[in-house]
């Protein structure tokens, strides 16, 4: 019976290891695929469509032009952060489905909240570990840090100005204006959203740019990508 119980702990102990292998690298592996192929599937479908002579820069105070709301499940977007590294290129999503959308190694778009550089807060979620974790390093973002969004036809440049930690009933965080619900925003801002600690739930790192800039595709891409 001893050696019964031992052999059972045994394969138990097995399966366990198994099961947390999966967990902290398979789950990235398959992410990074579907990721890697919705990246390339949207910059496919723009190079055919954007024109490829330079278009002309907005002129001082030019409205962003409006990025239509997609269907849940629906990419729309790229990110980039240049302080995560220059292959960093992150699909954004709608939607924060856990099967549907972040499991997928995607950053995903609240519903509700802005979109690219619309007045208001454009919100995004991603994992922290495991599914691709494209919020792995969250927490080494500083102000003044560029996260730059592409979409079809605009780039997007955004500035980091702050972090909080809150806890996840927190969902004022996404507001149009970050902690006030209900009041009416007059800034352009980004705000990127992860579990913290690392392994845990117990706490949302929330990270927040505002826009800086935005210009038409077609030239040259915003000099901010080739920070570090």
């Amino acid at each position: 019976m001893v050696r019964g119980a031992g052999e059972l702990l045994i394969t138990l102990g097995v399966v366990l290891l198994l099961f947390v292998g999966w967990q902290l690298w398979w789950t990235d592996v398959e992410a990074a695929q579907d990721r890697n192929r919705v990246t390339e599937q949207l910059q496919e479908a723009w190079a055919a469509e954007t024109p490829p002579a330079p278009t002309a820069e907005p002129a001082p105070g030019a409205e962003p032009p409006s990025v239509p709301v997609p269907a849940e499940g629906e990419s729309f977007g790229v990110v980039y952060i240049p302080r995560f590294g220059k292959d960093y290129a992150v699909p954004a999503t709608e939607g924060i489905g856990l099967e549907s959308v972040l499991n997928k190694g995607v950053l995903g778009h609240y519903p509700g909240t802005a979109m690219p550089g619309e007045v208001g807060n454009f919100s995004l979620a991603g994992h922290r570990v495991t599914y691709g974790k494209p919020l792995n390093q969250i927490a080494e973002l500083v102000p003044g840090d560029a996260i730059v969004v592409e979409t079809a036809d605009t780039w997007f440049v955004y500035r980091m100005r702050e972090y909080e930690i809150v806890t996840p009933d927190r969902i004022d965080m996404v507001a149009p204006v970050p902690g006030q619900p209900g009041a009416v925003p007059t800034e352009r801002l980004l705000t990127l959203t992860a579990c913290h600690p690392m392994y845990s739930a117990k706490y949302r790192y929330i990270a927040r740019a505002v826009l800086e800039s935005w210009q038409p595709k077609g030239g040259d891409p915003p000099a901010a990508l080739s920070e570090g």
